[in-house]
């Protein structure tokens, strides 16, 4: 693979912007080819390869260190910390400004050379107060010269963005380090007030606190306070002192870490007051967990730093090398030195932050474990399995194999003639399209799974999945095509048309089929072992679970993307009610017969279910609303709540019929229809933005071709008006049952969920982009009393 796109394969996505642009330098270098090639200017042997601090950059491995060996694993967890950054201890830290011999200072004037005397001077690089720098090309009057210039002029460009951008965000985790070391003294505190250990000091340790010639040291005396006995050992010149860990400083300190449940949420709401503080082990245990998640979350900004430090250095010396090879100069040799002198190349704060994180996390979060700890620390790498590829091509075969096995076995037996015909499409295939409903979703994620991972969409940070466990498009599909075969299968052992005559029914094995098929999903998606992608399941099930209850959870973004789902599944959540009528009060199963549309019960939860999805994204919107304050939640509410009119409106006409439903189905059904669509274009997926650098779409674009965006628009708007056909009265097409028929509309809408997930999450994807957003926030458990800032 070449380097370039080996170089975009291996960025952080988010910070896509911020990393030196190898393309349009390459570009530039190819330009001097041509024009060299063109011109026949004299072409000598290319430079050595170099060598010293200009080989090849290697990446660094980091191995954590186990921590301080003087005290047991017991006292460690409950002695002060010192900090992250260790800025107490030293002097203040001052802006990294390394002396570079290569370079000179604009302000003084003053320019040194950078070659030996023996070596023809090229370039020459000077840095001025603002840390920036800039490239003099020395032969810009030979020919071709201008493009040379443009060349060091793009370059330089490039790696003041780089240097400012690492600058800052090597600022950012140092704030960020004092603020997690703050934490975690009071983490400390709060173990040692919840857990009242009664520890023993080592003689050592006795010693030296009772010696009387430290004016340091501490008399260990008998008191209740468990602070009298838990110091911290720090090394200084000449001996140790025992720090006292500050328990006093809870007096101060609020705990954010009471969990949100509905409970709590309906508390807060009713009586206004949150809980109070008490200090339980319940607490330690939550803020252990919050504190745990920010340290692992705060070690992966670190590792992404050490990467983008190390691949835009790389990407400096394989460009200067490119361009050494077209030029046959030696500019490579200064710059890079330049390079490795500056802020990007010298400056080892996040290595060392690293090494005292890992330090930190081992001792108090994995119990000295060196292997446990790094475990959490690095993240999962995820491994292609063969035997997935293996069984997807197996079910998929065997999916097909059925398939056609149905269509020929309908064929022969002339079952589309059959008496029994109508008998079927009215009781078993209603069924069974659950089963199809659920697969032909599976199979329109799988396919935007694999269009995002093509587009580099980071869709498993969008969506909060655990790193290396988030499911391929390949586990995807696997999973469809194995429901697939047991729909298929089950299906063809219902194709019986006609009843015994001697019980004057069908077979009670083969009716309960469905039945069967519908458990075993279920007892599959609530498995309790570790099959079948059991965290996968666990995090869609958590996801269904604060669906349900929308109003009283926080909503995050798997939540109500899950729920707008929901909503391209009524069809779905109206089979489920007709197996619960089918095998339970309204039908008989054995004779297929049943009364569920006569039933008012029926008929009236034959509403509700069509609304509930809606419902859901109605709730959230409302709960952001009030969370957040901003009014574009509750356009987004009133938008389902014309769409919850619309179904309503829809469903009743089909029961009830008449001109005033049609009409009243008919104008809401308009009104949902083109402020959803609206909505779908302009909000979810930015587009028709008539001042972008696209016209009428937006001015960043992962699809290359900007032809798919006008093609996807038009057919969303053409599939949301699939109401029509039941304001229409369409109720069988030819060859098709009007059972049939719903599924198949059903299926549309499935279809266009399915594209449009794929642009609502390019549009997040981007949005992230824009802001440099590559982590997720985690909420730290304290901050100060009076106040909303953390402590």
């Amino acid at each position: 693979m070449k380097f370039g796109r080996e170089f975009e394969t291996q960025m952080i996505q988010e910070w896509r912007e911020a990393y030196m642009d190898y393309r349009s330098l390459k570009s530039i270098v190819k330009q001097i080819l041509r024009f060299r090639l063109q011109k026949r200017l004299p072409h000598p042997p290319p430079p050595p390869p170099p060598s010293g601090e200009n080989a090849p950059l290697q990446a660094e491995g980091q191995e954590g260190g186990t921590g301080s060996a003087g005290l047991s694993r017991r006292i460690s967890l409950y002695r002060a910390f010192s900090g992250l950054t260790n800025r107490a201890s030293r002097s203040p830290r001052k802006s990294h400004k390394p002396h570079n011999p290569l370079s000179s200072k604009r302000h003084n004037h003053h320019h040194y050379h950078l070659f030996d005397d023996d070596e023809e001077q090229v370039i020459l690089i000077n840095e001025d107060e603002s840390a920036s720098y800039t490239t003099t090309f020395l032969s810009s009057a030979e020919e071709g010269g201008e493009i040379e210039v443009q060349f060091f002029r793009r370059l330089d460009g490039e790696f003041n963005k780089v240097l400012r951008f690492y600058k800052q965000k090597v600022e950012n985790v140092m704030e960020e380090a004092d603020e997690l070391s703050r934490q975690l003294n009071v983490l400390i505190a709060l173990r040692i007030k919840v857990e009242n250990p009664n520890v023993h000091l080592p003689p050592d340790i006795n010693s030296v606190s009772s010696a009387p010639s430290s004016p340091h040291a501490t008399v260990r005396t008998p008191a209740t306070s468990p602070m009298d006995v838990i110091r911290e050992v720090e090394e200084t010149e000449d001996k140790k002192v025992f720090k006292p860990a500050p328990v006093e400083m809870l007096d101060h300190i609020k705990l954010k870490i009471e969990p949100e449940t509905p409970l709590s949420t309906l508390k807060l709401m009713i009586l206004g007051l949150p809980s109070e503080q008490t200090f339980s082990k319940p607490e330690l245990k939550r803020a252990e967990e919050l504190m745990s998640r920010a340290f692992v979350e705060f070690y992966q900004k670190l590792r992404f730093l050490k990467s983008y430090c190390f691949l835009n250095q790389l990407a400096f010396a394989k460009i200067l090398k490119k361009y050494d090879k077209t030029t046959s100069r030696n500019a490579s040799k200064p710059y890079l030195n330049t390079v490795d002198h500056s802020y990007l190349g010298s400056c080892d704060e996040v290595s060392r932050l690293m090494s005292r994180v890992e330090a930190t996390f081992i001792k108090h979060f994995a119990n000295g474990n060196h292997r446990e700890g790094m475990k959490c620390l690095r993240p999962k790498t995820k491994r292609e399995k063969h035997r997935t590829t293996y069984f997807l091509g197996f079910f998929s075969g065997c999916a097909v194999a059925l398939a056609i096995a149905i269509t020929v076995l309908v064929h022969i037996r002339g079952l589309t003639k059959s008496e029994g015909r109508h008998q079927y499409m009215e009781n078993i295939f209603p069924l069974y399209s659950l089963f199809g409903f659920v697969a032909v979703h599976l199979f329109m994620f799988a396919a935007d799974i694999y269009f995002w991972s093509r587009c580099r969409v980071n869709y498993p940070f969008i969506f909060g999945f655990e790193q290396g466990n988030d499911l391929g498009y390949r586990e995807v599909l696997l999973v469809g095509s194995g429901l697939a075969v047991l729909t298929f299968g089950g299906v063809i052992s219902n194709l019986d048309m006609e009843m015994d005559p001697r019980t004057k029914s069908f077979s009670v094995i083969t009716e309960l089929v469905p039945l069967a098929l519908l458990a075993c999903l279920m007892i599959a998606l609530f498995c309790p072992f570790n099959i079948i992608y059991r965290s996968s399941r666990y995090f869609f099930v958590g996801s269904v679970f604060r669906c349900l209850l929308s109003p009283l959870y926080k909503v995050i973004l798997p939540d109500f993307f899950l729920a707008d789902q929901l909503t391209s599944q009524v069809q779905t959540f109206r089979s489920l009610l007709f197996y619960v009528c089918y095998y339970g009060w309204g039908g008989d199963f054995k004779k297929r017969t049943h009364t569920c549309y006569d039933s008012e019960i029926y008929k009236e939860l034959y509403l509700v279910v069509a609304i509930i999805p809606y419902w859901f994204r109605f709730a959230q919107s409302i709960r952001r609303l009030v969370e957040e304050k901003d009014k574009t939640h509750g356009l987004n509410a009133l938008k389902y709540l014309s769409t919850i009119l619309a179904v309503a409106a829809r469903t009743i006409f089909e029961m009830k019929r008449g001109t005033y439903w049609l009409t009243v189905a008919v104008t809401t059904s308009t009104i949902a229809t083109l402020f959803n669509t609206y909505w779908d274009i302009f909000k979810d997926w930015g587009l028709m933005n008539r001042n972008s650098k696209n016209p009428w779409l937006r001015d960043k674009l992962l699809v290359p071709y900007k032809s798919i965006y006008f093609i996807v628009m038009a057919v969303n708007v053409v599939l949301r008006l699939a109401w029509m056909q039941t304001v229409l009265g369409i109720k069988e097409a030819p060859f098709l049952h009007k059972r049939a028929l719903v599924a198949v509309v059903a299926c549309l809408e499935i279809v266009r969920r399915g594209i449009w997930n794929f642009f609502r999450l390019e549009n997040e994807h981007l949005n992230n982009v824009g802001k440099y957003r590559a982590f997720k926030s985690v909420p730290l458990p304290f901050q100060e009393l009076g106040g909303s800032k953390t402590v």
